[in-house]
């Protein structure tokens, strides 16, 4: 049983989505061990995702190169420290500033032995949240709140809300998403397919305000779709650090976007949102649990046909629009 008052590290370095995947599990910790300390290290770029949590007491940023030199003269200051990933340099800082250690089975038996907790990977499909709470389970750390968690300040909200007043008037305002990281763009729906679906949406809303988000890698795609949508679409691609495109999202009355981080985000915010999912990456292992306003599109080719090739374009227009137009209120 875990003691109420335990110093729990959680080291996890990975992307926007992964990250985000993990806060069911720093939740349920928290609350397992509520009179303790649950501090996070986190990409050094990602590590802002998770501010202003109220069951994070410290944030900070590691990545493997700077693992190799931290902690080694400091001794031992946490009771536990679990560790998401295979980053053996990671692995080996947790050892070092933690008495037990928990991660899932590393390649390396020399490694495995010294962990307090090796656990076992999932040998069937599961959904990620559930996966990542497994380590959270090896301390007797439970929950039935799934929910993802990203919390903009206040003041955050403020100056987006002002942001939308100013460039994007009008409602209702919905973000497209339409691509994901270069080297997943497999998952990426055909602008093309965006562009019809937004012309749908502008001739049934015609006071809506379409933003395009997403990061520095998404401007060109944003820009030529705003090109096609006219006035009432804003290109807000690369615009915006995480935590500003979080508050925006917030404003948003309508999300649709492909399996990406900012899709991630939309899911921990709540929002009304449609997500399109290729069939190497299932909405049912990976869509947004605990949403009461959430379409899954599933891509609809087989799992045995499925590869990296399998186009997108296999979601139709039709399908994605009447998602979106179920979750809209009624036009005027």
């Amino acid at each position: 049983m875990l003691d109420p008052a335990a110093k729990i590290l959680v080291i996890h370095v990975a992307r926007i989505g992964d990250t985000l995947l993990i806060t069911p599990a720093l939740r349920a910790l928290k609350a397992t061990g509520p009179q303790g300390r649950l501090d996070c290290l986190l990409h050094p770029a990602r590590r802002t995702l998770l501010e202003n949590l109220p069951f994070i007491d410290t944030l900070g940023a590691i990545t493997p190169k700077t693992a190799c030199v931290r902690g080694r003269f400091a001794g031992k200051s946490y009771d536990y420290a679990l560790v998401y990933g295979h980053d053996v340099p990671l692995v080996r800082y947790a050892l070092r500033v933690a008495d037990k250690v928990i991660a899932f089975r590393q390649c390396a038996d020399e490694l495995n032995a010294r962990l307090w907790r090796v656990v076992a990977p999932p040998t069937q499909p599961m959904h990620a949240v559930h996966e990542r709470l497994m380590l959270a389970a090896a301390l007797g750390a439970t929950t039935t709140d799934y929910r993802l968690a990203c919390a903009p300040t206040t003041t955050e909200l403020a100056n987006l809300r002002a942001w939308r007043e100013r460039y994007a008037p009008g409602n209702p305002l919905i973000g497209l998403q339409v691509a994901s990281f270069p080297t997943k763009a497999y998952r990426d729906w055909p602008v093309e397919s965006f562009a019809e679906l937004g012309r749908r949406l502008l001739a049934r809303h015609s006071n809506a305000r379409l933003v395009l988000l997403g990061g520095e890698e998404s401007r060109d795609k944003a820009a030529w779709l705003a090109r096609q949508l006219g006035d009432h679409a804003l290109a807000a691609a690369g615009r915006f650090g995480l935590r500003a495109t979080a508050a925006l999202m917030r404003q948003l009355d309508l999300y649709i976007g492909v399996d990406t981080g900012p899709t991630h985000i939309a899911g921990a915010l709540g929002i009304p949102m449609v997500a399109l999912y290729h069939c190497r990456h299932r909405g049912a292992h990976l869509a947004p649990l605990g949403h009461e306003h959430l379409a899954v599109i599933e891509h609809p080719a087989a799992d045995a046909d499925c590869t990296p090739s399998t186009p997108m374009a296999a979601i139709s227009i039709d399908t994605v629009w009447e998602a979106a137009r179920h979750l809209l209120p009624p036009a005027p």
